[in-house]
């Protein structure tokens, strides 16, 4: 078990330091040499773990990714909120700012960052369409929502969502960040087959 600890302990250092100097430096930027420097470990080391750079930054995206998961599921398997409820606030849950490495948000969305910023969107989409297509599920066998398609709808949505909103991508000015946030809640609304305006009042306090 000691042996086992000490592994994870290890691997988890490298993916926190590489997580930091990603912010600092920029993925582009960043050598190998630089996260076995600011740890101190040598090459054979790091390479036990990880076979590249870009496996670090897989590993990074993964973690912030958890970050989410954590939230959402936490969200999704609150038994005492009904699925409509359970669908919003998965999508206020999603906001991780604060739980980020500082920078690290501001540098994956620079130009040189590309790969950094794509892997991030992917990975987002990739672990949230389960739950919130679990969700849609769930509402639909309640007679809650109507939909023929609720996992291609969620990944349509998440895709909207996670583009529209990134800084990195398109730069939509403070005062109409909320009428794009109601219009996306508009089109989920007609996604599930519920009645115009059932999700907006709650919706709106996203921005309260």
């Amino acid at each position: 078990m000691r042996i086992v600890k000490e592994h994870d302990e290890r691997k988890n250092e490298i993916i926190d330091t590489a997580s930091h100097i990603f912010a600092q430096k920029g993925y582009d930027k960043t050598s190998v040499n630089d996260i076995l420097n600011a740890i101190g470990i040598a090459k054979g080391t790091f390479y036990h773990y990880f076979k590249s750079k870009e496996e670090v930054l897989d590993a990074v995206i993964t973690k912030a990714t958890e970050l989410i998961v954590e939230r959402v599921e936490a969200v999704a398997d609150n038994s005492g909120l009904a699925p409509e409820g359970k669908l919003l606030g998965v999508f206020m849950a999603m906001r991780i700012e604060n739980q980020m490495e500082e920078g690290f948000l501001e540098e994956m969305h620079r130009p040189e960052n590309a790969l950094m910023h794509q892997k991030s969107l992917v990975s987002i989409i990739a672990v949230l369409t389960p739950i919130l297509t679990q969700i849609v599920t769930e509402g639909i066998e309640k007679g809650v929502f109507h939909s023929e398609y609720p996992e291609q709808y969620m990944q349509i949505f998440l895709a909207s969502a996670t583009t529209l909103f990134d800084d990195g991508i398109f730069q939509v000015e403070p005062e109409k960040q909320e009428m794009l946030f109601l219009a996306l809640i508009s089109l989920l609304e007609k996604m599930l087959g519920v009645e115009s305006g059932s999700f907006q009042k709650k919706a709106s306090e996203y921005f309260d």
